[in-house]
């Protein structure tokens, strides 16, 4: 048998085959616009700079249009928020430089930052243009600062899309290469690959660690920044200038999102939680000291009910996964229990209790209901407790309706509900005067806010201590598989019930604060959909627009549905449209919510490397 054996013909004399010299620059992402990097980061941080000047030039010749946009060398209205906005697209401009001092603006990167800040820009400067033209009659009415910040602001926004949307990849060096040119190589790939990633978005290195006292005034100033925000909102004095706010908003936190300063402000937060709380609560006592008068303590007051109620439904949908559509029920039976023991001349009781008591009767008699409706339903799961939920809230409902004496026994006075209840009176403190703090004179609705802040303030601790707690964890395994949860031995009904009787409970405390602030509460306060929210679709849309299972995203998500209508007054009759529009943007591009849990924020990106350690529930 002949054996064929293979040799290698190639001698150490011989020459390899050349090899392609691998590419020593990486190729950079191409954006949306047919444009070099360079030229686009230019367009994009001169027109942010174009921007910021225009807002001191004159946008129209008459003060008719609101806000006063005629006065040179000092901006008015929607100009300020331009201004904003163009000085956030030159910054971040800036800093995709590397400018020393600078980098500190983009730890995540500077590309995607640019990109919102410039559409931040040039939706509210169009925005603002178009209005006037359409309210004062053409284009005509324009003077040359209008001009100017139409067309600066599209270079700006142009300049943006020519960036990269994508991270630059640096080719491997070929592992054969040896010598001088494989050490050039390296040393130009690297520094090529940093200055590309840094502008493309990568993160970058991690932070210097600064002093405890550094990052506390750190976050003092955040939450400074906020409350400014935060009443800039509430008093915006018309419609336009509240949509330019929102567009200003909106963009504009997307771009601090995507630079990396708002998940380090986060990050100090964690590192400080007690710290961060104390300080938002302070940030926001201080909130009616930035008022003359109660027109917008009253808006306050109110954005505080709803948000704090839907921070008691998140324990219920959130944490332990139970679609409640009749939440609103246990809200309006605590408002009902406080009122009819808080000495109104239209409570057949006849009873004028403190209101610690008349808050205690409350928040009982919520988990009380809460309890019988959980007993006989909790074995339910996914869309049958949903619908037997909605159906309580409705049966709710209907029993005040027929308790008015005539069609059932006299409680609630059916429709015409339970009137008059009187102001509040602790220790000698009118809540329904007037008082004078250091200068300044504070109102009846700023007194009540004070008093639901401390009730949200209770809520709050709640949540947190039970997020954390045992229970909590049950919660949420319960929420992530029920089936693996009872084989793992947790009393998945009891856990349940658990938390439909606390939910009900926070509920109820909300409920008893409320009857006092509107004197008054009828049938058609506690509806499924509702005009005028707190009602159970919006309460549910709040924790799922804010972000289930956290402390601040149904805070957030309650202040923004119960703000959002109460200012743009003009789209009542499109109300429920613009909702559902929001609803289907926000499940398309934000499913897990503007302030999301990490865990959740996981499931619904996949494709994103899991973290070492997963964020609590309450974070």
């Amino acid at each position: 048998m002949t054996t064929m054996t293979t040799t290698d013909t190639t001698t150490p004399d011989t020459p390899r085959p050349p090899k392609a010299v691998p590419a020593t620059v990486p190729a950079p992402a191409a954006g949306l616009i047919p444009l070099p990097a360079r030229l686009g980061r230019a367009a994009a941080t001169g027109g942010g700079a174009l921007t910021v000047l225009s807002a001191f030039l004159s946008w129209t010749w008459t003060s008719a249009f609101p806000g006063d946009l005629t006065v040179y060398g000092y901006p008015g209205g929607l100009q300020w928020l331009v201004l904003v906005s163009g000085a956030l697209t030159t910054l971040f401009g800036i800093a995709s430089y590397g400018v020393r001092g600078t980098r500190w603006l983009v730890p995540a990167g500077a590309d995607a930052a640019i990109r919102f800040a410039a559409l931040a820009a040039f939706a509210t400067a169009w925005f603002t243009v178009i209005a006037i033209c359409v309210q004062l009659g053409g284009v005509i009415n324009l003077e040359p600062g209008g001009h100017v910040v139409a067309v600066a602001s599209l270079v700006a926004l142009l300049g943006a899309l020519a960036l990269p949307f994508e991270r630059p990849a640096a080719e491997p060096a070929d592992p054969d290469d040896g010598g001088l040119d494989r050490l050039r190589h390296e040393s130009r790939t690297r520094w090529a690959t940093v200055r590309a990633a840094f502008a493309a978005g990568t993160p970058a290195a991690p932070a210097r660690k600064l002093p405890s006292w550094a990052e506390i005034l750190i976050l003092a100033g955040v939450l400074a920044g906020g409350l400014i925000v935060f009443t800039y909102g509430i008093t915006t004095e018309y419609d336009e200038l509240f949509t330019g706010f929102l567009i200003t908003a909106g963009f504009g936190f997307a771009a601090l999102g995507k630079a990396g300063l708002i998940a380090r402000a986060s990050a100090l937060a964690a590192r400080h939680r007690n710290v961060a709380m104390v300080g938002a609560f302070v940030a926001a006592a201080a909130f009616p000291f930035t008022q003359s008068d109660d027109q917008y303590a009253t808006i306050g007051v109110n954005i505080l009910i709803f948000a704090t109620v839907a921070l008691g439904l998140n324990i219920v949908v959130g944490l332990a996964g139970l679609l409640d559509l009749g939440y609103v029920a246990f809200l309006g039976v605590g408002a009902y229990a406080a009122a009819m023991v808080s000495g109104s001349p239209s409570s057949p009781f006849g009873l004028h209790l403190p209101f610690w008591a008349a808050m205690l009767i409350g928040a009982a008699a919520s988990m009380v209901f809460g309890v019988l409706i959980g007993a006989p339903t909790l074995r339910l799961r996914g869309d049958y407790l949903a619908i037997v939920t909605l159906g309580f809230g409705e049966i709710f409902r209907i029993a005040v309706l027929n308790t008015d004496g005539t069609s059932g026994p006299d409680i609630t006075n059916g429709s015409n509900g339970i009137s008059s209840i009187p102001n509040l009176d602790i220790l000698g403190f009118d809540f329904g005067a007037e008082h004078s703090v250091g200068g300044l004179t504070v109102g009846r609705f700023a007194n009540y806010f004070f008093l639901m802040l401390l009730v949200t303030l209770i809520i709050v601790v709640v949540f947190r201590r039970s997020a954390e707690s045992r229970i909590g964890r049950a919660w949420v395994a319960i929420r992530e598989d029920e089936t693996a949860a009872l084989a793992m031995g947790i009393n998945g009904f009891r856990v349940k019930l658990i938390a439909f009787a606390l939910g009900a409970t926070l509920a109820g405390l909300a409920g008893a604060v409320q009857a006092h602030v509107t004197y008054t509460v009828t049938p058609e306060q506690y509806q499924f959909a509702h005009a005028v929210p707190p009602n159970s679709a919006f309460l549910l849309a709040a924790v799922v627009l804010g972000g289930m299972g956290t402390i601040s995203g149904p805070l957030v998500g309650g202040a923004l549905l119960f703000l959002i209508p109460a200012k743009l007054q003009f789209l009542s009759d499109y109300q429920l449209l613009a909702f559902g529009l929001a609803l289907i943007l926000l499940m398309r591009f934000r499913p897990e919510g503007l302030i999301p849990n990490r865990r959740r924020q996981l499931e619904f990106h996949e494709d994103q490397e899991a973290p070492a350690t997963l964020s609590k529930a309450g974070a």
